[in-house]
């Protein structure tokens, strides 16, 4: 990283204010060459910024944070300009014609601050989650996974594990001797209180479902009122509504949230065996797909015929009355009735669902880290011989450092701070 890098880190111009940041060896450099001279660290300083011929720029405050305690932990300036279209340009462009600088990738400032330590990769996919959180509760535990939280329980995990590790490594270095011979039976008991803690963590809702919403399938065979409640719980006409059998071909999802509860609404293609053309089926094959990934099924046929665990919704109560002998809600998507009733068991049934408010949750990868580490622990017998025992707590230790990301592939780096904005 001997190259240094700059972007506007502000919303799209025109805006009140633009900041562009600068990152690298040659930040001190940058701000000497638009601003005359590096200005005290850490303190704002109004200066007239210009070009390489003296042309004046703008009028901006100017902040230098030399390295390492810095938020990439390099030298690090940002130039606080008026946020016009132009005045952005011509900062960007001055930059660019410095020697060593150049434009930044999206994500680069935070993988730079995952290179020098001053985050770990957990953190850093929890600030990928808040920079994409849209409600409050995505935001809550995106900030507990981003400000540390999720970090500083899995290090307490792993420091436990080490502590382990010297038990064992006592047995092994004086386990000749008189007071030292076997390992004690707070080795065991601290032994299953980890894996209760890892087994309960993995049990938990992930954070996936928080980030990506909870899957809510509608479906039933064809002229069952689907895509009329589909409509009706959207407040739009996002699905076609017909008389005709058939109408809903393919898998319709519109995101939305009820009560700050972040949602997935799937509108699915008739279920039937008979009378369906070829690209009818191919619509029913993929609404069988999203009945596997589905988190609440909302069954509008025949009561019973529905997947294990669905929801019974007799769906016309304006025609049918109740419909069903034992329907968990009775709705009308004409006249409105139980609709109220119906989100609001939505509503709590994907809290139920959801990580608790404000607690870190993990996520897909780090879930899978923390299985292999328990995996590693609960191969560990009593009557094991402690070299045995010390491989497989080395194997946990190592299982939480992919977790935290110290020892991730450029692979899965690209993936993650590609989901980040150009300036972060």
């Amino acid at each position: 990283m001997d190259d240094t890098i700059f972007a506007l880190s502000s919303g799209a111009p025109p805006a009140a204010i633009g900041v562009v940041r600068i990152s690298g060896p040659k930040a001190g450099d940058a701000v000497t060459a638009l601003a005359g001279s590096i200005p005290k660290p850490r303190r704002a300083s109004l200066r007239n910024l210009r070009d390489s011929d003296g042309a004046e720029l703008d009028s901006a405050l100017v902040i230098w944070f030399p390295g390492p305690k810095t938020s990439t932990g390099e030298d690090l300036a940002e130039f606080h300009c008026h946020g016009g279209r132009a005045v952005v340009l011509a900062i960007e462009n001055a930059l660019a014609s410095i020697d060593g600088l150049r434009r930044a990738e999206p994500g680069e400032f935070t993988r730079r601050a995952f290179a020098n330590g001053v985050i770990d990769l957990a953190e850093a996919e929890g600030l990928g989650d808040l920079l994409a959180a849209e409600t409050d509760l995505q935001r809550q535990a995106a900030q507990a996974s981003a400000g540390g939280g999720l970090s500083r329980k899995v290090e307490g995990w792993r420091d436990r594990v080490l502590y382990l590790s010297a038990l064992v490594e006592a047995v092994l270095d004086f386990g000749d001797e008189d007071d030292v011979e076997s390992l004690p039976e707070m080795f065991h008991v601290e032994l299953s209180a980890l894996v209760g803690e890892w087994r309960e963590a993995i049990e938990a809702p992930r954070a996936e479902r928080l980030r990506d919403g909870i899957r809510i399938v509608f479906a039933g065979p064809p002229n069952t009122g689907k895509s009329s409640l589909f409509n009706a719980l959207l407040d739009e006409g996002a699905a076609i509504v017909s008389e005709e059998a058939g109408t809903t071909r393919d898998v319709i999802e519109r995101p939305v949230a009820f009560a700050g509860v972040p949602f997935i609404l799937i509108d699915t293609a008739g279920l039937r065996d008979e009378g369906a053309g070829a690209v009818e089926q191919i619509g029913i094959g993929r609404a069988r797909q999203e009945l596997e990934r589905a988190d609440i099924v909302l069954w509008l046929g025949e009561e019973g015929e529905g997947p294990s665990g669905a929801w019974e919704i007799a769906s016309r109560s304006d025609v049918d009355g109740q419909g069903k002998n034992q329907p968990r809600h009775v709705v009308s998507a004409v006249t409105g009735d139980g609709l109220r009733e119906l989100l609001e068991d939505i509503v709590a049934t994907g809290r139920s669902l959801l990580p608790k408010p404000g607690l870190a949750a993990l996520n897909q990868r780090q879930g899978a880290a923390l299985a292999d580490a328990l995996a590693a622990i609960e191969a560990i017998g009593r009557d094991d011989d402690p070299l045995l025992t010390g491989e497989k707590l080395r194997l946990a230790r190592l299982a939480l450092d992919r977790l935290l990301g110290r020892h991730s592939t450029e692979d899965m780096l690209d993936a993650l701070f590609g989901r980040f904005c150009i300036g972060k």
